[in-house]
């Protein structure tokens, strides 16, 4: 088996390959297409298709000389390419808005349907696999969006969660607005943040406006989802109807990132950050915090992490799963390490040390 762990930095996209999860082929950073100057560019999402024949790798970068921009490579980042047509993403002239950069890339049900999520607040859908991209105008048409802020991070939608069955119902998630969703394809969209607070504004609880930092959906219930947000962990039992509370047993409630396990229902990981003590990890302590009873109960996931102080976190996107029957888990800190864990061992090995800031984490089996 070969798995492929996909890695964006601050500087640039980096590649590891392994046979086994344990020993990793790092290369990079990648030239993207033609563009020696991408080798510079902060690479924000990833996404790696496997639904094709082929999987397909799609990267968001920014490039220094040339702005942003969207590449995919069919052979597994050895040749990459980008539409010389037209700006695989752009934002309609009506709207007055300039593309500056992808955070998200999601693949639903839909063979060749690619939903992009980028900054500023839009989201986009592709039909040829995530060459090109459209505007969803419900969306951006929303009577909230005047409203939504930029989060410290920019104003990004930063999650989608297609349903996995039902190409109709897709949540969204941004900075700062909140949880949303459609249930016709995109059409009209309505806010879903019932029960997740806002302690900086002046309602706590208010219908939009919270700053959600990740939220995942659950490998084996479509209606159960986590949120991580700025302040508080939440599960949804019902597709975010209503979100209750699963922070208790986490030594803090903040931080950025969620994963959910790919085959086990009920089974998450966070990467908890001290948010009174400067943005570090809880005791300066690098560590993960698992449950695997839907948030009820926690415990400390860190076999294998470094045990002296450590003082770099991860970022939203910087943690992932391969989607493996024996699950890998994956995460890349703003240090510039990279650790992996395989479900069966249960311990973290080091893939990378000493990288650029890592922004995004991507991992399958490729072959």
């Amino acid at each position: 088996m070969t798995y492929l762990l996909a890695i964006g930095t601050k500087k640039g996209l980096f590649l590891a390959v392994s046979a086994d999860r344990r020993d990793w082929e790092v290369t990079g950073p990648v030239v993207l297409g033609r563009d020696e100057s991408t080798v510079q560019s902060s690479v924000y999402a990833i996404g790696i298709d496997t639904r094709r024949e082929r999987p397909r790798l799609l990267v968001g970068a920014d490039s220094s000389h040339f702005g942003p921009s969207v590449w995919h490579s069919d052979d597994l980042g050895a040749d990459w390419t980008e539409p010389s047509d037209a700006p695989p993403i752009a934002f309609p002239p009506d709207t007055g808005a300039s593309f500056v950069r992808a955070w998200q890339f999601a693949f639903g049900p839909e063979p060749d349907v690619v939903w992009a999520g980028v900054e500023p607040h839009g989201l986009f859908r592709s039909d040829d696999g995530g060459v090109t991209y459209t505007l969803n105008r419900g969306l951006w048409d929303h009577p909230h969006r005047t409203e939504w802020f930029p989060g410290f991070g920019g104003p990004a939608i930063h999650t989608i969660l297609p349903h996995p069955a039902d190409p109709s119902r897709v949540t969204v998630a941004m900075s700062t607005g909140g949880v949303y969703q459609t249930t016709d394809g995109g059409e009209t969209w309505h806010p879903a943040n019932h029960g997740i607070g806002a302690d900086f504004l002046a309602e706590p609880t208010p219908e939009f406006g919270q700053c959600v930092h990740k939220a995942v959906r659950d490998a084996t219930d479509p209606a159960r989802m986590f949120v991580q947000n700025h302040g508080g962990v939440y599960r949804s039992d019902d597709e975010a109807g209503r979100w209750t509370s699963i922070a208790e047993g986490l030594p803090a409630d903040f931080g950025f990132a969620i994963v959910a396990h790919p085959s086990r229902g009920g089974t998450v990981l966070n990467f908890p950050v001290d948010s009174a003590g400067g943005r570090f990890p809880p005791g300066n302590r690098l560590q993960a915090q698992r449950s695997d009873d839907a948030g009820a109960t926690w415990r400390s996931y860190s076999d294998g992490l470094p045990e002296e102080p450590y003082f770099g976190i991860v970022l939203r996107d910087a943690a992932t799963t391969d989607g493996a029957s024996d699950a890998g888990w994956y995460f890349g800190t703003r240090c510039g390490d990279v650790y992996a864990a395989v479900e069966s061992e249960g311990g973290w090995r080091q893939v990378a040390a000493h990288l650029p800031d890592v922004l995004c984490v991507r991992a399958a089996e490729v072959g």
